[in-house]
C-alpha cells in the first residue's frame, strides 16, 4: 500500500497522462506558455457546454477560478468522488467567485468531451461550476501553461493571476490523504477575498497530463 501511494506520488509530480497508458508529460513536446503570477491573466473567449460563448472579459471585477479538468482521470475523480471539488466550488460560489471548469483534452484524446458528454458528466458529478468550457483546440490551457488535471488558476477582480498549481500539497489518488492536505485553492481564496496577499501563489499541479491537439498520436 505504502509502495503503491509513493509510486503514485512520483508519478503525479511529473503530471503524467494516467488514462489510457502512463506516459510522462514532460515527454510531450508543448510549448507551456506558462502565464506568471502577478502579470495579467492571458485573455479568451471559449464556448461552453450549452453552446453560450464566455469570455474572461465578461468576468471582470470578480475573481475566477479556472480548474481543468479530465473526467476520466484518477486524481480528478477523487476530488470528484469524495466531495472535496463540490466543496470548493459551493465556497467560491458562497463568496461570488466564478467557477469555471476547462476541458482542454483533444478531440480523441482521454478526457475529450461533447457538449452533451459535459453537460451529462457535470450532472454526475454534482459539479457546481458556474460553466464547463470547451477548449479542444488547446489555445487557452496551453497560453495559462496548464500541464494537468486538476491544474488549478486563480485571477482576481483586476485581471491578474494570483494562484497557479495544485489543489493541495497530497499528489496521490487516495481519498484518506485529503484529511491531512493542506488546500491551496482554499487557503488562496479566503486570503484574497479578505484583501490579503496570497501567501502560497505557485505550487505543483499533479494530476494526469493534459493530452493538447496535435499530440493523440504520441
Amino acid at each position: 500500500m505504502v509502495k503503491s501511494l509513493v509510486t503514485a506520488a512520483a508519478l503525479a509530480a511529473l503530471c503524467i497522462v494516467a488514462v489510457p497508458s502512463l506516459v510522462s508529460a514532460s515527454l510531450r513536446p508543448v510549448h507551456y506558455a506558462a502565464a506568471s503570477v502577478g502579470k495579467p491573466a492571458p485573455s479568451w473567449t471559449l464556448t461552453d457546454t450549452k453552446g453560450s460563448p464566455r469570455s474572461l472579459s465578461d468576468y471582470a471585477g470578480k475573481f475566477v477560478v479556472l480548474e481543468w479538468t479530465n473526467n476520466q482521470c484518477p486524481f480528478v475523480k477523487k476530488h470528484y468522488r469524495t466531495g472535496n471539488m463540490q466543496s470548493l466550488q459551493k465556497y467560491a460560489k458562497e463568496n461570488g467567485v466564478v467557477w469555471l471548469s476547462v476541458v482542454s483534452s483533444a478531440p480523441g484524446a482521454p478526457g475529450y468531451v461533447t457538449p452533451e458528454e459535459g453537460n451529462k458528466i457535470m450532472k454526475e458529478q454534482h459539479s457546481l461550476a458556474t460553466a464547463e468550457l470547451l477548449d479542444s483546440d488547446g489555445k487557452v490551457g496551453r497560453a495559462y501553461g496548464a500541464r494537468c488535471t486538476p491544474d488549478m488558476m486563480i485571477i482576481d477582480p483586476k485581471g491578474t493571476l494570483i494562484y497557479s498549481g495544485g489543489v493541495d500539497d497530497k499528489p496521490t489518488t487516495d481519498d484518506d490523504d485529503l484529511k491531512t492536505a493542506h488546500n491551496y485553492v482554499k487557503a488562496a481564496l479566503q486570503e484574497a477575498l479578505a484583501g490579503k496577499p496570497v501567501t502560497t501563489s505557485t505550487s505543483q499541479p499533479y494530476g494526469c497530463g493534459i493530452k493538447y491537439a496535435h499530440e493523440t498520436s504520441l
